[in-house]
């Protein structure tokens, strides 16, 4: 079953917030924001903007009726600056006009005065001044201490992984539309309708149930749409609060790229024994995590990184300390992986360290350390249906590793200053919300006389399938051809206290309560079906929009069905609730279980590289994963090469950059550069991982949205063994991306190498 909005995609006929049209009295908002980090705010004048043609209203701080707050983890981010401004591209005041032209013209006309203060950009700088968002995290398992003494080998080392722009192509936006008795119907680009309805009730000062947020389709979220939509929601409410008339808020892409906030940056400072059997005993790390200005989603993020510590490896002695560290940049939030790739990259950089130093392959040792089943993560939960090693025996089966090494050596002998570098990824990666409340959703479903069907859930297509999903879950469920199923769009109206789309546990959650609405309603179905055939109830079924009775058809078919039990007043509504069972991750122990389950796999990636400019190819990226028993494989396979590929963007050349003042000059795309056509490796091929299953996983089909990602990680440890091939001797620092130029520094520039 293909993609349902394929079609309407390639037409240009699907409808995103910009392309609804504008209600009569429509009006524009423009947002002024600080062109300082850190400063305060010593005059404030609106005047001449508000004289302005065309200009309804400019409102500021003063002018929010309820709290001027949308810190969603901390109250520590104010919807509009009052007094102080913590990073440039924050929100000072609103700007409301007839039109987008003459909003954005009277923006100019503010006048604010700044007096600027100290601004700190480097999370190990914000950490010594005690700078931090929350206390430090620490988490700890066996006895690291004794363990030193123990290994065979210790090495010690620092990483970097840098940040990533979500850039998706709708930037963020809303339309703000007033209704009767003083309620509100907002259009959100989001992946959390209900985050954005509680926002707006706490901005507002107003009850959630008088906030409607309807959300159709993203066009892209990858995490910076879960929590940050709410302050583009958030103004365009309040502009139509304050003039009474519809209020639309579109961010163009500059305004975007410097308001939003993006992947985390991490700096690691690790250290990693191993035995004589080169087994890894023990692991101690300290992680320092930039979150910008504010908390934003920073302390849920650096959770999930810290039960990522390990990666896909057995590690027996563990001790972690997490630092959230507090600087005057734009607060960092979600993205794809959610904290997961940042741990993952700093224990691959501990492995790849430690191989240099022992004088093997680094793929020896992640063979010797890869999780078995029964084996305990650092917080006490089991490796259950464990197929981390399953996945790389698979990969090996395919590709036979120790021939491509050998091509690779060949290869590299053959060529002075063209060097080949590969790497083995396994990735292992948790499937739920860290946060146990959010692991529930909710589902409503309608069969109509005529036998129509419609369904609501809390999930938000984002481009990812989920609608397509959920239709043939829904037509799977209800025995009917997936024609008969519409999917409607998230609205907190029809399906209350969602959690956002995001944790790759959408079409779980949200699958698993719409079974169960389906269950319902089809056991209702076959009791008006058994009565009318006068059959027992184990008798009928419902297969392919027709009533069978003992595997044969009954001479009834899914429309008269419904049209009989309609007469005969059988309610053919249903809802349902659906809680991930078994979780109990305690947060004051850092043990439990957090997870649903794990998803596996393991890729192997082939870079060339040019050693005279430093350019380079990534050539071939195959994958085994562990997709479960995917419910739709032309989705899944579409959403492990997106996600691949933007791994690998993330390691190559998504490079964000601020200078010492706290602006952002990676500004445009001319300066910030992803992963285009001519990006795709030559050879990028991903294959089902067979026997691999979760029954934890709606119909054992296993979450997909984010573990591919981390697959890109291998692309960095491709690129330094290139480098390494060209000279052994090479010393420079892990810092991912691994641009050109800096490959470049670490191919020639002895000053590089620390």
């Amino acid at each position: 079953m293909k993609q349902i909005d394929a079609a309407a995609h390639v037409r240009g006929e699907s409808v995103f917030v910009d392309d609804v049209p504008d209600v009569r009295g429509t009006l524009h908002v423009a947002v002024l924001d600080s062109v300082e980090a850190h400063a305060r705010i010593v005059r404030l004048d609106t005047s001449r903007a508000a004289a302005a043609p065309g200009v309804v209203a400019v409102l500021t701080a003063a002018d929010v009726p309820g709290e001027n707050q949308v810190g969603g983890i901390l109250p520590d981010e104010p919807l509009l600056a009052e007094d102080e401004v913590d990073f440039c591209g924050q929100p000072v005041a609103l700007v409301v006009a007839e039109t987008a032209e003459a909003a954005h013209a009277a923006r100019a006309l503010v006048e604010v005065e700044y007096e600027p203060l100290e601004v700190v950009t480097e999370p190990r700088e914000a950490a010594r001044r005690g700078l931090l968002i929350q206390p430090p995290r620490h988490l700890e398992a066996g006895d690291v201490d004794a363990a030193w003494r123990a290994c065979a080998h210790v090495v010690e080392g620092r990483c970097r992984s840098g940040g990533q722009e979500h850039l998706y192509l709708e930037t963020q936006c809303a339309y703000a539309l007033p209704e009767e008795d003083g309620r509100l119907r907002v259009l959100s680009s989001t992946q959390g309708p209900t985050a954005v309805q509680r926002g707006l009730a706490r901005v507002l000062g107003i009850d959630m149930h008088r906030i409607e947020v309807d959300v159709r389709r993203l066009g892209g979220g990858f995490g910076g749409k879960e929590d940050q939509a709410t302050t583009w929601a958030a103004l365009a409410a309040l502009a139509c609060v304050r003039t009474g008339r519809p209020a639309r808020l579109t961010l163009d892409r500059h305004d975007d790229l410097r308001m939003t906030g993006r992947r985390h940056p991490y700096e690691v400072d690790f250290r990693i024994g191993l035995d004589a059997e080169l087994k890894v005993l023990a692991f101690e790390a300290t992680y320092y995590q930039d979150a910008g200005a504010a908390a934003d989603l920073s302390p849920a993020v650096l959770e999930r990184t810290m039960l990522h510590v390990t990666g896909a490896y057995r590690v027996p002695n563990v001790r972690v300390t997490l630092y959230s560290c507090r600087t005057n940049l734009p607060p960092n939030t979600a993205f794809r992986g959610f904290g997961g790739p940042q741990g993952l990259f700093a224990m691959e950089a501990a492995l790849a360290e430690a191989a240099r130093h022992v004088g093997v392959e680094t793929l020896e040792l992640q063979r010797r350390n890869l999780l078995r089943e029964g084996d305990a993560f650092p917080f006490g939960q089991l490796a259950e249906g464990c197929n981390a090693r399953p996945s790389l025996e698979a990969l090996d089966a395919w590709c036979d590793l120790a021939r491509m090494r050998e091509e690779v050596r060949a290869f590299n002998a053959a060529h002075r200053f063209h060097k080949r570098g590969m790497a083995v990824m396994p990735i292992c990666f948790g499937i739920s919300f860290t946060k146990r409340t959010l692991n529930q959703a909710g589902a409503l479903v309608h069969v109509y006389s005529d036998g129509s069907v419609a369904v609501s859930t809390g999930a938000v297509e984002m481009g990812q399938g989920v609608t397509t999903k959920l239709q043939q879950i829904a037509a799977r469920g209800l025995g009917v051809a997936p024609a008969r199923v519409r999917v409607e769009s998230a609205n907190t109206l029809r399906v209350a206290n969602t959690s956002p789309t995001a944790a790759s546990s959408a079409a779980d959650l949200n699958g698993m309560a719409l079974a169960r609405a389906c269950a319902e309603l089809r056991g209702r179905l076959l009791a008006c079906a058994a009565q009318q055939l006068g059959a027992a109830p184990g008798e009928v079924d419902l297969v392919d929009d027709r009533v069978v009775r003992n595997g044969e058809g009954a001479g009834l078919d899914w429309p008269q069905l419904v049209a009989r039990a309609y007469l005969q007043r059988v309610d053919l509504s249903a809802r349902a609730h659906y809680a991930t069972p078994g979780l109990d991750y305690d947060t004051e122990t850092q043990r439990g279980r957090p997870f649903a389950y794990h998803v596996y796999g393991a890729a192997v990636l082939v870079v060339k590289l040019d050693c005279l400019r430093g350019t380079y190819v990534v050539e071939q990226v195959l994958a085994m994963h562990d997709f479960g028993e995917s419910l739709n494989p032309h989705i899944d396979l579409g959403q492990a090469e997106g996600g691949i590929v933007q791994g690998l963007g993330w390691m190559t050349m998504e490079e964000v950059v601020y200078d010492p003042a706290g602006r952002l000059r990676s500004n445009s795309l001319s300066t910030y550069k992803v992963p285009d056509i001519h990006s795709m490796p030559a050879r990028l091929e991903v294959r089902f991982l067979e026997g691999a299953s979760s029954d934890r996983a709606i119909y054992r089909s296993k979450a997909i949205g984010e573990p591919p990602l981390l697959y890109g990680i291998g692309a960095y440890f491709a690129l330094r063994d290139a480098v390494l091939a060209f000279d052994p001797e090479a010393r420079f620092p892990i810092d991912a991306p691994m641009t050109p130029e800096k490959a470049l520094l670490a191919l020639h520039d002895r000053g590089a190498r620390a």
